[in-house]
């Protein structure tokens, strides 16, 4: 997600926040995202595929459209566009999700574990790595997004994708881990936690999902 926002962030200096300040902002954002999608996914359980499929492109079209519109990524219009966007990926994912925790629990319980280690290992990477790693925000950023479309259609069509593909979704959105975490220590400000928090949400899903497919098994 990261720097599909660079040319607007790079017309701003504003005074910088301490980064246990931006850290503790973006993580509470993330979290509270979390809690949006668990309650979509559960509310979604039972809703028809069709419904689901349609809600996906709209979860897709409301990340688009804050990767542009740059109102959509700052104060409360943000904040309420970010829980909306999770809220709706959670209700497009429900379906899915339940079919998962009904027929292989243990695999759900393995890809929330691994997907807690992953985000861990990353971001604690991100953060420590001397490198300044700005400059892989954008061409990583798009292709997350890229894979986050495949994998939806993937997964809501009746195949989760093949194992190939969700090793190359891990990798992808472990990369963005590192890279969102160490601009947010070396350059972010205030006005980047939303997006970053985004990115960092959309990471996780995306790891999460790739673990359950290949754990689950589910053609």
């Amino acid at each position: 997600m990261s720097d599909l926002y660079g040319s607007y962030a790079g017309t701003r200096a504003p005074a910088r926040a301490s980064t246990a300040t931006i850290f503790g902002q973006t993580m509470f954002l993330v979290g509270i995202a979390i809690a949006f999608l668990a309650l979509g996914s559960v509310v979604g359980r039972d809703m028809a595929l069709g419904t689901a499929r349609i809600l996906s492109f709209v979860a897709l079209g409301m990340v688009l459209a804050q990767s542009f519109v740059a109102p959509l990524r700052l104060g409360a219009l943000g904040i309420t566009w970010l829980f909306g966007f999770a809220l709706v990926l959670g209700l497009s994912l429900g379906p899915v999700l339940d079919y998962y925790v009904q027929a292989d629990p243990v695999a759900v319980t393995q890809a929330a574990g691994g997907t807690a280690i992953i985000t861990l290992g990353m971001g604690a990477y991100g953060l420590a790595t001397s490198k300044d790693l700005a400059k892989w925000i954008r061409p990583l950023s798009f292709a997350m997004l890229g894979l986050l479309a495949i994998g939806l259609v993937l997964l809501l069509f009746g195949s989760g994708g093949s194992p190939i593909f969700s090793l190359a979704v891990l990798a992808i959105s472990a990369a963005v881990l590192v890279v969102d975490f160490n601009y947010l220590r070396r350059h972010a400000t205030e006005d980047d936690v939303i997006w970053l928090a985004t990115g960092i949400f959309v990471s996780i899903v995306n790891i999460f999902l790739s673990l359950l497919n290949l754990l689950g098994g589910r053609n």
